[in-house]
């Protein structure tokens, strides 16, 4: 009798040490992001799922519209109190991590983070000084897309070129009313576009990064504020002035793109669902053609990693951040949930589970998008600033000159120029 006790004594508190030797750590982790609801719906969803499979890790969702997401960010990263995984944009790697520690070197977590599931290449974009910054969750390209109502109801084919894109502008005026413009564009689409047919025509980025300044001269700059001023007379977008007096909701959610009056868009594939989901039935939006100037040997093509993960430098638990972001982006489970809501993955092992469960489909639009694009010759790369935040507002600042009446075309290209050449300079130290 003895013996059976002290045999149960034993045996309860072998059992008691091995449960506390192999019980897992709780940890704690916060995971932010920017976009639209559906966004944030499947982020949850999947933040859910993780959890199931991983009880000892519980994950704070820290989200927002993409309006002051990256101030927030900056006090955040600036304090050490940043999220562990954070979606992140490619262009703010000159801002914060010149050097590459910015970010915490996901290289030293590939025993947990599979990165053989994404090509060198892609890699090497977000890699700064041999330290992989973030994980590039797709790659995207500014298009067109338009509203096949609305273009029909014109009576005009989806231009082919740059003349049939500013002729569309008259038509559209004298058919539909003043109110309905071919293409609606933010200002850094516009921004993108018009850069789009200058690299096309000279087959020169606008950036100089090793001269820490832009590569365009002054003349160039009025050619390419003239044809703004040219496409917002020919009536084929509306100018900031009038585009401004819908307020600050995002555009895919303001009367005008809904019902159609704004028939188009030069938007990244990976983010066009969001634009197709708000359009009034029957209307949907096509793909349409490329503009191209005959002799052109680039597109001029904005292409970049639609958006990053990346992990905190600040953070206390690499590993289980490094197993948040594999989940989300090379397993089942994760895959499925996210879907293309991030754009059409990179990872291997997502494009084939997507691929089998007919998600990724040719007639997709962000799908068909990324194909175009990738089509089109894109041999010249974009610098990442020219995508700085500071450049996209004086470019914003600069069209609102002109709309307003403030300056002259010449005037907003000098100041431009001037103003612009020092951010980069400032940036690039």
């Amino acid at each position: 009798m003895k013996r059976t006790l002290i045999n149960l004594v034993v045996a309860g508190s072998l059992a008691m040490l091995s449960s506390q030797a192999f019980a897992a750590e709780q940890v704690d982790l916060r995971m932010s992001w920017w976009g639209g609801n559906g966004r944030h719906q499947v982020t949850l969803k999947a933040l859910d799922q993780f959890h199931q499979k991983y009880p000892n890790i519980t994950v704070k969702a820290e989200y927002t519209g993409w309006d002051g997401h990256l101030s927030r960010l900056t006090t955040q990263i600036a304090g050490g109190t940043e999220p562990d995984v954070m979606q992140t944009n490619w262009n703010w790697l000159p801002i914060f991590s010149k050097t590459g520690t910015g970010f915490y070197d996901l290289n030293s977590v590939a025993d947990t983070l599979d990165l053989k599931q994404f090509n060198p290449g892609d890699l090497e974009q977000t890699t700064v000084d041999g330290k992989l910054n973030g994980i590039p969750t797709s790659v995207t390209a500014r298009i067109f897309y338009y509203n096949d109502e609305t273009w029909k109801k014109a009576g005009v084919d989806y231009p082919k070129n740059w003349d049939e894109l500013i002729a569309a502008g008259k038509v559209f005026k004298e058919k539909l009313g003043d109110k309905y413009y071919p293409i609606i564009l933010e200002h850094q689409d516009t921004f993108a576009l018009i850069s789009s047919y200058m690299i096309q025509k000279y087959n020169q980025p606008a950036v100089d990064e090793k001269g820490k300044k832009f590569a365009w001269s002054k003349d160039r700059w009025v050619e390419f504020f003239t044809l703004y001023k040219t496409m917002v007379d020919s009536h084929v977008m509306p100018s900031s002035k009038y585009y401004a007096s819908f307020g600050k909701n995002n555009m895919y959610e303001m009367k005008p793109w809904i019902n159609g009056e704004w028939a188009g868009t030069y938007m990244w594939n990976s983010t066009i669902t969001k634009y197709s989901d708000n359009l009034v039935a029957p209307a949907k939006l096509d793909l349409g053609p490329y503009p191209m100037l005959p002799d052109a040997k680039d597109a001029g093509l904005f292409f970049k990693p639609a958006q990053m993960l990346s992990i905190g430098k600040s953070t206390k638990h690499p590993k289980e951040a490094a197993l948040l972001i594999n989940f989300l982006l090379n397993s089942p489970e994760g895959v499925k949930t996210l879907g293309l809501e991030r754009g059409v993955p990179l990872s291997k092992a997502a494009v084939e589970t997507l691929t089998n469960d007919g998600v990724i489909k040719d007639g997709d639009p962000a799908v068909a998008g990324l194909k175009l694009a990738l089509s089109l010759p894109h041999d010249l790369t974009t610098s990442p600033y020219f995508d700085d935040p500071q450049i996209v507002t004086l470019f914003g600042n600069a069209i609102q000159s002109i709309d307003y009446g403030q300056k002259t075309v010449e005037e907003t290209a000098e100041d431009f120029q001037r103003q612009g050449d020092r951010i980069i300079k400032r940036a690039t130290r």
